[in-house]
């Protein structure tokens, strides 16, 4: 189908500034009894939103899952972190941005570490936090859109070191400010500050928060070969924007330990003990007012990159000494994600696509092809006895309730035991079964305090659903009681 070409949007992660304004925690936070996992990074563990939970409830009431809690917070896209019996949100109320932390079995406060804000978004998007908090046993890392990169006590939230990065580092002015959340790799931060000319990557001592190593800018783009007709080789001018809203990840390949960087120019592969480029690979759009964001989808030796802008997607391999790549297929119109990144589940990938709202569907990908199996907006029914009742929810003319937006439009999604959790960008959220063979909405409900825009991902901790609006932190029971 042709995707239509409007304004610009995004979404993506958090902010912080120096004011520490740390709660007294309770001296024994609730115990956690349920099996399962943590989430304390971004699209948890798997690093893309697969979550290897079983035996939760297969089928949601009518009014959806029972709701266990909600806290009031401020605007921002990020994604809560969980980590046993915490639950770490990033948020922005007024002039400050909070980093939060709630007890996961109740909601309650446990600490809050506040800081002055002043950025302002130049699109008119909220002005909150974008990357979600990274949480290890005793540490909580943020980095906030004005480029603050901050370590805290988890325990209290008391901060043990900051970095300033677009005050350490020449960073242009990006789009929507700061988006990437970092990652840990081996007692290194990785944090995608987007510095020229060649501080687009940068580890950080995970302890101290020192400089340990730069990379990626100039000395990997510079008369690169683009595809473009106006700009065959690449020309580099000094005033990129080196930033990248897609988050790092790390994988092994063909043995060997790499960071995968989609920066805005394209992949980049580094060896995460010094920075060293293995190999990169041009993947940006023509249109200036553009951003990668979507996260590398590692599938054994392959790597699967999609972007929205008319970019669309690319399937490939690494060769055996991982100092480049081949093309397995590329395609401008086969998956367009925005943001969301794409989900492989066997030879299939799962993915949103679509520039805007208007126009974007699920997708059921083959993988080895490339082939579009199938599409969906979400709404398979007709549309006549709908009428809207809000921004973010329709009147039913046959039932004369107030119904959930039809539509998932640029939707997330996690997916459990052979099931996706969707959340649809006008708060609509879907529990549905997808194979290559089809696709099936089992539940739907809109919770009250999701309205659009609902861009933050769903999160799953030991059966807990937690869902971020920009006013409230909402959390489910998925749990099974006869499990």
């Amino acid at each position: 189908m042709t995707i239509n070409q409007l304004p610009l949007t995004i979404l993506i992660l958090l902010t912080l500034t120096t004011i520490s304004c740390a709660a007294e925690p309770p001296k024994n936070p609730q115990a956690i009894n349920t099996s399962g996992e943590d989430w304390p990074v971004f699209l948890g563990p798997s690093g893309i939103g697969l979550s290897s939970e079983t035996g939760l409830i297969k089928e949601w009431p009518a009014a959806g899952p029972p709701p266990l809690w909600q806290a009031e917070v401020g605007t921002g896209y990020s994604a809560p972190s969980v980590r046993e019996n915490r639950v770490v949100c990033h948020h922005r109320i007024g002039d400050e941005e909070i980093v939060q932390c709630f007890d996961v079995t109740n909601g309650k406060t446990l600490w809050k570490h506040a800081n002055p804000s002043n950025f302002s978004d130049p699109y008119g998007y909220n002005n909150g936090p974008r990357c979600s908090p990274l949480l290890t046993e005793t540490l909580c890392y943020t980095f906030g859109a004005e480029g603050r990169l901050l370590c805290l006590n988890l325990e209290d939230g008391k901060l043990i070191w900051e970095r300033k990065t677009h005050e350490d580092f020449n960073v242009p002015t990006a789009f929507f400010g700061v988006g990437a959340t970092p990652i840990l790799e081996d007692g290194k931060l990785i944090v995608l500050v987007g510095g020229q000319p060649n501080s687009g990557v940068v580890a950080f001592d995970a302890q101290t928060g020192k400089t340990l190593w730069e990379s990626c800018g100039k000395n990997t783009w510079e008369g690169v070969a683009t595809g473009w007709r106006r700009q065959e080789n690449y020309e580099w001018t000094g005033e990129e924007m080196i930033v990248s809203y897609s988050s790092p990840i790390a994988a092994t390949i063909h043995g060997k330990r790499q960071i995968l960087c989609l920066l805005r120019h394209g992949l980049v592969s580094l060896d995460p003990a010094t920075g060293a480029e293995n190999f990169h690979y041009w993947f940006r759009a023509q249109v200036h007012e553009s951003v990668n964001a979507a996260r590398p989808v590692i599938i054994g030796n392959r790597i699967l990159l999609t972007a929205a802008y008319q970019t669309g997607a690319a399937y490939l391999e690494v060769t055996e000494d991982s100092k480049s790549v081949k093309e397995i297929w590329r395609d401008t119109e086969n998956l367009l994600c925005h943001w969301s990144t794409p989900i492989p589940v066997g030879k299939y990938i799962y993915g949103f696509s679509g520039r805007h709202e208007n126009g974007s569907t699920l997708r059921c990908l083959e993988l080895e092809t490339g082939k579009v199996v199938w599409e969906t907006t979400g709404w398979e029914g007709p549309l006549d006895h709908l009428s809207p009742a809000s921004s973010s929810s329709v009147k039913n003319s046959k039932t004369n309730t107030i119904d959930p937006w039809p539509y998932y439009g640029r939707g997330s999604k996690i997916w459990i035991d052979g099931q996706f959790i969707i959340i649809g960008e006008r708060g609509t959220v879907a529990l549905i079964e997808a194979t290559p063979d089809h696709f099936h909405e089992l539940n739907r409900f809109k919770p009250n305090q999701l309205n659009y825009p609902a861009w933050t991902a769903p999160v799953l901790s030991r059966g807990r659903l937690f869902l971020r609006s920009e006013t409230a932190l909402m959390c489910y029971d998925l749990r099974n009681p006869e499990q």
